[in-house]
């Protein structure tokens, strides 16, 4: 086990023999850390948190209260999850059938946030800065920044880096990109993926 000197573990948690915890990360009420899981620094992992055996979770991660992370699955930097949401490892699971095998990767990529109750299906990847809203059920690849909501779901719109949520239609133009109304950081679509411009 190797937990850094400025990690806080709660008594009543477990970390295992074999387990990485960075600097500054505070585990809560509760919580098991198996052994060969890997968590970055400034991580905070809310009460009754999972998080399996070769699991990689990286730096100023968010995970809430009752959220597993199942063995298969890889947080980038800055990920946010949501009180109870739910990720899978296992397409056809049955008790009788062992499918350790089968694990499919979900891949979550830096600053996505994943709502309360949401459901991420195995074999996704969440690009970066999207938002999965509440309850959602996330069965396919999400493209960076998009909003997701419903079941299945859908994307009904774009999310700023920031969190807010940005106008229905992204220029195409890098010349007069469209502009987040809280941060001011803009924005172009091309060919139905949109991305940031740098600041100048």
């Amino acid at each position: 086990m190797s937990v850094h000197a400025t990690a806080a573990v709660h008594e009543s948690a477990y970390v295992d023999d074999g387990a990485t915890i960075g600097a500054g990360t505070r585990v809560w009420h509760f919580c098991h850390v198996l052994a060969g899981a890997v968590i970055g620094e400034r991580c905070s992992l809310g009460q009754n948190v999972v998080v399996m055996n070769g699991t990689r979770i990286g730096s100023n991660v968010k995970i809430q209260n009752n959220v597993s992370v199942y063995e298969g699955v890889e947080l980038e930097d800055d990920v946010f999850c949501g009180p109870s949401m739910v990720f899978t490892n296992v397409m056809n699971p049955r008790s009788h059938v062992s499918r350790k095998n089968e694990y499919r990767r979900t891949l979550v990529r830096r600053g996505a946030s994943i709502g309360a109750n949401a459901t991420i299906v195995c074999g996704s990847t969440l690009g970066e800065y999207s938002f999965v809203g509440a309850g959602a059920v996330v069965a396919k690849d999400v493209p960076a920044y998009a909003l997701m909501v419903g079941v299945p779901a859908r994307r009904i719109g774009w999310m700023c880096q920031c969190g807010e949520r940005l106008p229905d239609a992204i220029s195409p133009d890098a010349a007069a990109p469209t502009r987040c109304g809280a941060c001011g950081s803009t924005y172009v679509t091309r060919e139905g993926a949109v991305s940031r411009l740098e600041e100048r």
